[in-house]
């Protein structure tokens, strides 16, 4: 049993030691103005999003920043999304919407949505971006900014993430988790190994040519990873990746309860770690740093058992506090961690039964 606890507190000390550090360097979006102001293409695919839209557009319209695009593809959806986007718009000549087009065989919706808007986009940085993501009137003067000041190829930014439903509170956090504690930061911006890096597809600034260089949304048209393989692909070609906090300058509320949020990470959680196998082991590895601990309490071994228990809280707080979500939450990581198991399941589940679902969609079938 000593072996086991030497073995869960390295593990989570050098996750702790990875988590400060990646909080305290952790770049920030912050308000900033720039004299060169290239032109921007802002592109949002969007399948079924007539709830969010309106806003989206709206608050993107109302940017500082002045030379810039936006370009919404309603990918076929069902719901009037375009209709509201147009409302919002009132006109705006910035604003373009693109109507869905049929996919070919081996794309997923939304990198072939993606590769649409980057064949209509005009700027000299395109910016990819969800359709309920909230941008403040400064946020894209301050990417462009951070862009500018790092020569970043590829720019993506973390968008503070909004949680309300209990569901939101102990899941949605665990993508930082991932993050701050177990990527070293330092080598995602400075070593060339695709091994470390990372982006999220809420929002992703590319220089064209960049994104030209890695072959764009085509080159990854299958994968609903598609934000990491981009980010491994520019690493490989030799180009400048950063990360970003958005630091409310850009806000995301990716789901709104239980059953969207279980779905919404079953559809990408097999993905991330390759295959099912390696996804059980990191379940039950999971089980083992963060659950067990907790289970010792009943044990001889209880005084170790309230030490690991306090390492896994503070780990979960430190990343609490680098993404602005509530502290408190942190005392509840064994719920999450139960939480991600029944995700893990409905993974494998849809793994035997012939994909993800999404809106509507088993993702990666198209008609031709």
């Amino acid at each position: 049993m000593m072996i086991f606890i030497a073995f869960v507190g390295l593990v989570l000390g050098i996750m702790l030691l990875n988590a400060l550090l990646n909080t305290l360097i952790f770049p920030r979006l912050y308000p900033m103005t720039s004299a060169d102001t290239p032109l921007v293409s802002i592109l949002i695919p969007a399948r079924n999003e007539a709830a969010v839209i309106g806003q989206t557009v709206t608050h993107l319209l109302q940017q500082t920043y002045p030379n810039f695009e936006l370009l919404v593809l309603d990918d076929q959806s069902k719901d009037g999304t375009s209709a509201v986007a147009l409302k919002a718009g009132a006109n705006d000549p910035r604003l373009q919407i693109l109507s869905g087009f049929h996919m070919t065989i081996g794309w997923t919706g939304k990198n072939h949505a993606c590769h649409v808007l980057s064949q209509h986009a005009k700027g000299d940085i395109l910016i990819f971006t969800d359709a309920d993501t909230q941008w403040q009137p400064d946020a894209l003067a301050a990417l462009i900014g951070q862009m500018q000041q790092h020569n970043a190829d590829l720019l993506s930014v973390w968008p503070t993430q909004v949680t309300e439903t209990w569901a939101e509170r102990l899941v949605v956090p665990l993508i930082m988790l991932a993050i701050v504690g177990y990527l070293p930061l330092v080598m995602t911006h400075y070593s060339p190994f695709a091994l470390f890096a990372a982006a999220n597809g809420q929002c992703m600034a590319w220089r064209r040519a960049a994104y030209q260089r890695v072959g764009g949304h085509e080159s990854v048209k299958a994968s609903v990873l598609e934000d990491v393989l981009l980010a491994r692909r520019a690493k490989q070609h030799g180009l400048s990746l950063r990360l970003c906090d958005g630091t409310n300058l850009i806000l995301c509320r990716m789901y709104s309860d239980w059953p969207s949020v279980r779905d919404g990470f079953a559809k990408n959680i097999l993905a991330g770690y390759g295959s099912a196998g390696a996804l059980v082991v990191a379940t039950i590895f999971h089980w083992a740093i963060f659950l067990v601990p907790w289970m010792l309490l009943f044990t001889p071994y209880s005084a170790w058992g309230a030490i690991l228990i306090a390492m896994g809280v503070l780990l979960r707080a430190l990343t609490a506090i680098s993404s602005r979500q509530r502290l408190i939450d942190a005392l509840l990581l064994p719920i999450s961690v139960l939480l991600m198991t029944v995700i893990a399941f409905q993974a494998l589940r849809w793994h035997s039964t012939g994909g993800p679902r999404w809106k509507g969609r088993i993702i990666g079938r198209a008609r031709g």
